[in-house]
């Protein structure tokens, strides 16, 4: 082969390792060519294209893909299922594994939308359902847990309403026991007399029994039982003038 078909195949493997995260690596020693024919044309089928590569060429590829967990499988006769965008990789793992079966092709890894994945990986693969009966297994637990998710946010939604509700009615009980009523002027009188701690209550006054004044009497009228004051006489004049005219 020549150099410049090698960098071909090379350029060639790399875009396709580029783009592609499903494939499955497998060792064909076991096949003849017409084995491998028929199993390229099951894998045709389920969308993926099954390829005899070169081990030193495809090292390179990897390497300039950035895939270089696939070096180590490529360790003898290989063989590589390149899984399509509409590919279903379940039937793909199903058709090589049936093949294994057979002890005529050894499955070796691979890798799962861009994960590593080893042999047994593949082989459970194989045992899973078909990707129809998966989409809709799938859209089932989506829809249940849809429904458990909205049930989690819904609940405790209703116990914060309630709780909400419970505050607002007992606040309003208590606004309406808040209003105190008038407290009697007498009571207030009694605690503002009434003596601080510590200190001794000063003795109370004795209070003095209030004078009954009588009842006025109409104008012009003598008070009955009373007699009329005596007329004040005039002092008498000093005897000096009597002596004054005996001399």
């Amino acid at each position: 082969m020549q150099r410049s078909e090698k960098e071909r195949l090379v350029e060639e493997l790399t875009e396709r390792l580029r783009s592609t995260e499903t494939l499955i690596v497998a060792d064909y020693r076991g096949l003849t060519v017409s084995e491998i024919d028929e199993l390229r044309g099951k894998l045709i089928e389920q969308g993926a294209r099954f390829t005899v590569v070169k081990n030193t060429l495809t090292k390179r590829a990897a390497e300039a893909a950035g895939t270089e967990a696939l070096v180590p499988l490529l360790d003898g006769p290989t063989a590589i299922a390149f899984l399509e965008t509409d590919g279903d990789p379940v039937a793909v793992a199903k058709a090589l594994s049936d093949a294994s079966k057979t002890e005529v092709l050894v499955i070796r890894g691979g890798f799962l939308e861009g994960a590593e994945i080893g042999a047994d990986d593949v082989k459970r693969l194989a045992k899973l359902p078909p990707a129809d009966t998966l989409r809709a297994q799938l859209v089932g637990a989506l829809a249940g847990s849809l429904t458990t998710v909205v049930g989690l946010f819904a609940a405790p939604m209703r116990e914060l309403v309630g709780v909400i509700d419970a505050r607002i009615r007992q606040l309003e009980e208590q606004g309406e026991t808040a209003e105190a009523p008038a407290e009697d002027p007498e009571e207030q009188t009694a605690e503002a007399e009434a003596p601080a701690e510590g200190e001794e209550a000063a003795p109370a006054e004795e209070a003095e029994p209030a004078v009954e004044q009588p009842a006025a009497e109409p104008a012009g009228e003598e008070p009955a039982g009373e007699e009329p004051a005596a007329e004040e006489t005039p002092a008498e004049e000093p005897q000096e003038t009597q002596e004054g005219e005996e001399q």
